[in-house]
């Protein structure tokens, strides 16, 4: 595995996974998942973790970088949002959820500067994403297809063009971290 640096999170979103109350026991079995993936990539050498701002994977992954980062590692979170006002038309709930990821984060910033008017700003925030970091972390299992699709497919098309790794947490590696103590 080459020098890495900066990582991008995601992942399936809440809903996809039949999560609406953030007591369902799969949050602690997907955060002890990524808890384990995280400091397996902090001891190789990352620095920075990026997310979207997305509920679901991303949050749960933000809150494991910010306990992680409460417990002395010296990492820092990095949310870059597809677009201003990314999370405008969300619940009260959501938004209190985006602000804690927004407090937790060491650097905030949007890839466009104007609300969601078209398809490509997420085509561009995919592409700046993938330029700017070394590779990606998806809590995602192909046989079972989500949003996180689009992602992979637009990283297995950077792949012919770049040195980039991608991390799967796939189902079996749930069950795995469910299993283990």
């Amino acid at each position: 595995m080459r020098n890495m640096k900066t990582l991008y999170i995601s992942g399936y979103r809440s809903f996809e996974l039949g999560i609406f109350k953030e007591t369902d026991p799969k949050i602690t079995i997907i955060k002890k998942a990524l808890k384990k993936h995280l400091i397996s990539y902090i001891e190789l050498g990352v620095e920075w973790f990026l997310v979207s701002g997305n509920l679901g994977s991303e949050y749960w992954a933000s809150q494991v970088i910010n306990e992680l980062k409460s417990e002395g590692y010296s990492i820092k979170l990095g949310l870059i949002t597809p677009y201003a006002e990314f999370s405008g038309n969300w619940n009260e709930a959501n938004q209190l959820k985006f602000s804690e990821v927004e407090q937790w984060a060491d650097y905030v910033n949007s890839v466009s500067f104007e609300p969601y008017k078209h398809p490509s700003q997420l085509k561009n925030h995919t592409r700046f994403i993938l330029d700017h970091t070394d590779g990606s972390l998806l809590v995602y299992d192909k046989e079972y297809p989500g949003k996180t699709e689009f992602i992979l497919k637009e990283i297995d098309a950077y792949l012919n063009e770049s040195d980039y790794q991608v991390d799967l947490i796939d189902m079996f590696s749930l069950q795995d971290a469910s299993e283990s103590e």
